[in-house]
């Protein structure tokens, strides 16, 4: 079950970096223990399913520790697989009903862009979560659909389910979205792809 209500200190759905470092581990640990991330990510385009499945195996036991959810993009068999705590899936992805029979009560996150119809189809459909975006300019979509504050401020009203903000968020942009209506901001890039801070500072900012 994911609750629309958030405590303060963990309004961070962290997604992965494209690449997984040498590193990483050890870094998701320490931001993991900054206890302000609810949500984490595994997003990983350019690796195949074995590949993802052996990452996977390594990072569950991490978000366990942390009493953080830990998700699968894509893929609901991947999720299955490795007994995440489910899956986030693109309207491009695999189906929702196929993903609901397979993984029963766990999360299913759908991805609703700007579009009031997708998201109100999502909740027909069950979803756990509606996520819109994106906000801003994003290196880890850049051609990504834009979506504007409006869709949060009718989200807030009319959705029941919790709301992900996503898109190019850093530590100046992200309180807007949370006021406008998120209840979780999604971001990458600013944690695992700072210029002037490691991982585990640059989580600080977002509490």
């Amino acid at each position: 079950m994911v609750s629309k209500s958030r405590s303060l200190k963990r309004i961070v759905y962290l997604i992965s970096p494209n690449k997984i470092y040498p590193n990483f581990f050890t870094d998701l640990e320490k931001v993991l223990s900054s206890k302000h991330v609810s949500f984490f990510q595994l997003r990983l385009k350019n690796n195949n399913k074995n590949q993802i499945i052996k990452i996977a195996k390594k990072i569950k036991p991490i978000t366990k520790k942390f009493k953080v959810k830990f998700l699968i993009n894509d893929s609901y068999k991947i999720a299955k697989k490795v007994s995440s705590d489910g899956c986030h899936l693109g309207q491009s992805d695999e189906n929702i009903h196929s993903a609901k029979e397979n993984l029963k009560n766990k999360i299913i996150g759908v991805t609703c862009h700007n579009s009031k119809a997708l998201a109100l189809q999502a909740l027909k459909d069950k979803a756990s979560y509606v996520a819109f975006g994106s906000f801003f300019n994003s290196k880890l979509k850049p051609n990504a659909k834009k979506a504007n504050l409006k869709i949060l401020n009718w989200a807030k009203k009319n959705i029941k389910k919790p709301i992900v903000a996503i898109g190019g968020i850093n530590e100046k942009n992200y309180k807007n979205l949370i006021k406008a209506g998120a209840n979780y901001i999604a971001i990458s890039t600013v944690i695992w792809n700072n210029p002037f801070l490691k991982p585990e500072i640059a989580i600080k900012n977002f509490k």
